[in-house]
């Protein structure tokens, strides 16, 4: 059952939803993120949050009840904390819908819906889940409020997997230099703001930290003026994750600083990759799908400089933690 058919069926059952909850760990947790934004943006009477599974199991939301509606990511449907948070979920009468990669997954055995996405096929595949979560807010909204930008969504879905196909097809040249200026970093800081802000998240935390074991942190360019500016000089490495978008002035600003002192600055813009030629009230909405695929590129061409898989792990999968 696709988006619409889910939201749907739930309005049917529960026509007076009050509140929208996003649950799930890492990657996952951030991939929540873009749908979270936008129906927070848009929402007028809807409550929204948005949880690392473990938290959402210890210190629940009071408004966990049989008025929400919780979205649990995990790519592959076993992530204990996100298995946990679904089953009480639903023991609390909330409509809990499943979006993973693993048709027989635990967590499919603790939600009430599933959206069963790809991955493995291509880059347009392995943000089908950012997508399929977007699209679930889109309905979210439209059916329990309405949204004047419905239709201009639609638009936009139907043309974002060929931008990301159309993106990475010619990112390598750009992912090669950031590659060889980076691989011997100590350190990456990465940002941005408005919907892709988690997309700096999982480069940092995930692609850079987990899968690379270089250190990194990752902070909102809203912020940058209020801290973590004082540490820039010539040649400190950052990334700034640039949208198309009501934020965009936000990014601008970090990226004039960055340049004004030399720091070892570089810059994607979801400008350059067609982000703007989707509709103008819904396009920022997207950045974080388009950006996603193209970071993934970059952090493939800095694994192979430096001889370290994307795959490899020290702890994680080894032991018990």
């Amino acid at each position: 059952m696709d988006a619409k058919g889910i939201i749907t069926k739930i309005k049917k059952e529960k026509p007076e939803i009050k509140s929208v909850y996003y649950v799930g760990c890492g990657a996952s947790k951030a991939e929540l993120y873009p749908g979270k934004y936008f129906l927070e943006e848009n929402a007028k009477t809807l409550r929204v949050g948005h949880f690392t599974a473990n938290e959402f199991v210890h210190a629940t939301p009071a408004a966990v009840d049989g008025s929400a509606i919780v979205i649990a990511c995990s790519l592959g449907g076993n992530t204990p904390e996100t298995v946990a948070a679904a089953k009480l979920s639903m023991q609390k009468g909330a409509k809990v819908i499943a979006v993973t990669h693993k048709a027989d997954s635990p967590l499919l055995k603790n939600a009430d819906y599933v959206i069963v996405h790809g991955f493995e096929k291509n880059y347009a595949a392995k943000l089908e889940k950012m997508v399929n979560v977007l699209d679930l807010s889109t309905e979210i909204l439209n059916q329990y409020e309405g949204y004047d930008h419905y239709e201009d969504m639609q638009t936009a879905f139907g043309k974002t997997y060929g931008l990301i196909e159309n993106a990475v097809s010619y990112v390598g040249p750009a992912a090669e230099k950031f590659a060889q200026a980076y691989k011997d970093a100590p350190v990456v800081y990465v940002m941005s703001s408005g919907a892709t802000q988690c997309v700096a998240y999982t480069f940092s935390l995930c692609l850079m930290m987990e899968m690379q074991w270089i250190n990194s942190a990752c902070f909102h360019d809203g912020e940058f003026f209020h801290g973590p500016f004082e540490i820039v000089d010539k040649d400190v490495p950052f990334i700034l994750l640039m949208n198309e978008g009501r934020t965009r002035p936000l990014d601008a600003r970090a990226m004039d600083f960055l340049l004004r002192f030399q720091a070892k600055a570089t810059i994607v813009d979801g400008k350059d990759y067609g982000v703007g030629s989707l509709p103008a009230s819904v396009a920022e909405y997207f950045n974080p799908m388009v950006l996603s695929a193209v970071m993934r590129v970059y952090a493939e061409h800095i694994s192979v400089l430096r001889n370290h898989p994307l795959t490899m792990r020290r702890y994680m999968w080894k032991l018990q933690y």
